[in-house]
């Protein structure tokens, strides 16, 4: 099967599905820890309400994906393409180890340290999105503040316990 003859809105659903399954498994780990550990950690001031997490991955795990198959959609023959699609896969995959570290192994240090490579693997694959089409790159924009919001809260939550 040519995966170019692939419908754009079937990419973007796929994408959407991949990501967002990423989430799921994630939340996997996530919801077992939040009422026990997680809730008698020292956290800092601007800890958002628990609430908040999941409608927020929700959106951006959507743009993350819509994103990737706008890029899909520019030719997965191309080089760029592939490469600019195996850096996302990468950073998705550091995306979906981070709630492992933090949440399962209860350690906010090896979350720290894993959080600060996947804000490389963000900025990598914003930059070559960028040069495969802008404004893909521009939806991980969110996301990349999210992260960067996410490893100030992590070295924060390691600091405070």
């Amino acid at each position: 099967m040519n995966l170019s003859n692939i419908p754009y809105w079937v990419k973007i659903v796929i994408g959407i599905l991949i990501c967002n399954g990423v989430g799921l498994l994630a939340s996997s780990v996530t919801l077992d820890a939040i009422p026990g550990w997680y809730a008698q950690l020292n956290k800092p001031f601007f800890n958002p309400p628990n609430w908040l997490f999941g409608p927020v991955w929700t959106v951006l795990y959507t743009l993350m994906g819509i994103s990737a198959a706008t890029i899909w959609e520019a030719g997965s023959e191309r080089p760029e393409v592939k490469k600019a699609l195996n850096i996302f896969a990468i950073q998705l995959v550091l995306n979906g180890i981070w709630p492992y570290l933090f949440f399962g192994y209860k350690n906010p240090l090896f979350a720290f340290i894993e959080i600060l490579c996947l804000l490389i693997a963000i900025v990598v694959t914003i930059l070559h999105f960028k040069n495969i089409k802008s404004w893909a790159a521009w939806l991980l924009i969110p996301y990349l503040l999210w992260v960067i919001f996410a490893a100030i809260l992590n070295f924060s939550i390691y600091l405070l316990n």
